[in-house]
C-alpha cells in the first residue's frame, strides 16, 4: 500500500455533515458564536490540540495508541517553565521539552516494538510515569513568572497573524509532506497495513515504529510549549485528558485503528470539529465534564452515521 493513493479519497462525510450542523446550531443558539474574535479563539484553542493529533495520526495508522500523550504534554510543559526560569533561554527550554518528550517516546517504542507489549498496556503505563513526574518536579504547583519569550509563542503576532496560527499551518504542511511524500510515511502505512512486506522486504520496522513514538512525544513537546504561552505557566496536570481529544478527534476525521487506513486532513477537521463543540458548549455555560460526554457521543454518532452510510445498498 502507497501513501500517495490514499489523500485523494474522501472519508468520514458523517462528520462534515456533524460539522455543518454543529457550525449552524451554535450560530443559532448564541449569537457571539460567529463573531470574528471567537472564531479566532476557536482556532488558538485548536492549536494544542493539533500539535498532538497529528503525530497520534502516525501512531494510529501503526495500529497503535498513545495513552500518555496528554501527561508527557503536562511534564512537557512544566520542564520548559523550569528550564526557561533557570537558564533564561528559549532555545535550551525548548530543547529540554523535546527531549523529555522524544524520551518518553523512545521509551513507548520501545515497549511496544522490541519488548512487544501492547500499546494500550505500555503506554497506559508511561501516562502514570510521566504524570508522577511532572507532580514531582513541581511539588503539585504551576510554574510562573515565565519570560516574554515563552509568552510572544502563543500571546504574539506576525505580519498580523498569531503564531499558533503560524504554527498550525507549519506544522500540517510538515507532517503532510513527512506521510504522503517520504519513504518514512509509507513504511507509517505499511506498519499498519502490511509488516510482513517490510519484513519481507529487510525493512528495519522496530526501529521505525520507535521513530513513530519518538515522533509523538517530540511534538508532544512543542505543544508543551504552546500550552505554557497559554496558561502563563507550566502546570503538571494540564495535559491530562487531552489525549482523549487527541484520539476522538483522530477517529472523527477516519482514520482506522487497523490495517494503516487514514487520512491526515480529516485529522484536521477532527480537531476543528472538536475545538467548535467545546467552544460552542463553553458559550452555553455548559460544565467540562458535561463536555466531555458530549465529545463521546459526537464520535458514537458520527460513526453511527458512517456504518449506515457505508451498509445502504
Amino acid at each position: 500500500m502507497t501513501a500517495l493513493a490514499l489523500p485523494g479519497r474522501l472519508r468520514a462525510p458523517g462528520l462534515l455533515l456533524m460539522l455543518a450542523v454543529m457550525l449552524g446550531g451554535f450560530a443559532f443558539a448564541t449569537r457571539d458564536f460567529t463573531t470574528p474574535g471567537n472564531l479566532l479563539n476557536i482556532l488558538l484553542q485548536s492549536s494544542v490540540l493539533l500539535l498532538i493529533a497529528l503525530p497520534m495520526t502516525f501512531v494510529i495508522l501503526t495500529e497503535g495508541l498513545d495513552l500518555s500523550i496528554g501527561a508527557v504534554l503536562s511534564l512537557c510543559s512544566v520542564a520548559l517553565a523550569q528550564t526557561a526560569l533557570a537558564t533564561g533561554s528559549f532555545m535550551a527550554a525548548l530543547s529540554v521539552a523535546l527531549l523529555v518528550g522524544g524520551l518518553i517516546g523512545a521509551l513507548n517504542g520501545g515497549l511496544v516494538a522490541y519488548l512487544r507489549i501492547p500499546p494500550f498496556v505500555a503506554t497506559l503505563g508511561t501516562l502514570g510515569v510521566a504524570q508522577s513526574l511532572a507532580l514531582i518536579v513541581t511539588g503539585g504547583q504551576s510554574v510562573t513568572g515565565l519570560p516574554d519569550s515563552v509568552l510572544f509563542v502563543y500571546g504574539g503576532s506576525v505580519l498580523g497573524v498569531r503564531v499558533p496560527i503560524l504554527l498550525m499551518i507549519a506544522a500540517y504542511a510538515l507532517m503532510h509532506t513527512l506521510l504522503y511524500r517520504t519513504r518514512f510515511g509509507s513504511y507509517v502505512f505499511a506498519l499498519g497495513g502490511n509488516r510482513e512486506a517490510l519484513t519481507l522486504a529487510g525493512v528495519p520496522w522496530r526501529r521505525i515504529l520507535v521513530m513513530v513514538y519518538v515522533l509523538a512525544g517530540a511534538w508532544a513537546g512543542l505543544a508543551g510549549l504552546l500550552m505554557a504561552g497559554r496558561l502563563n505557566s507550566g502546570h503538571p496536570t494540564a495535559g491530562i485528558g487531552m489525549e482523549f481529544d487527541a484520539i476522538a478527534a483522530v477517529a472523527l476525521g477516519g482514520t482506522s485503528f487497523e490495517r494503516g487506513n487514514g487520512w491526515l486532513m480529516g485529522t484536521l477537521l477532527g480537531v476543528l470539529t472538536i475545538g467548535i463543540l467545546r467552544n460552542g458548549l463553553n458559550l452555553l455555560a455548559v460544565s467540562s465534564a458535561l463536555q466531555v460526554c458530549c465529545i463521546g457521543l459526537l464520535v458514537i454518532l458520527t460513526f453511527t452515521l458512517e456504518a449506515f452510510r457505508t451498509q445502504t445498498p
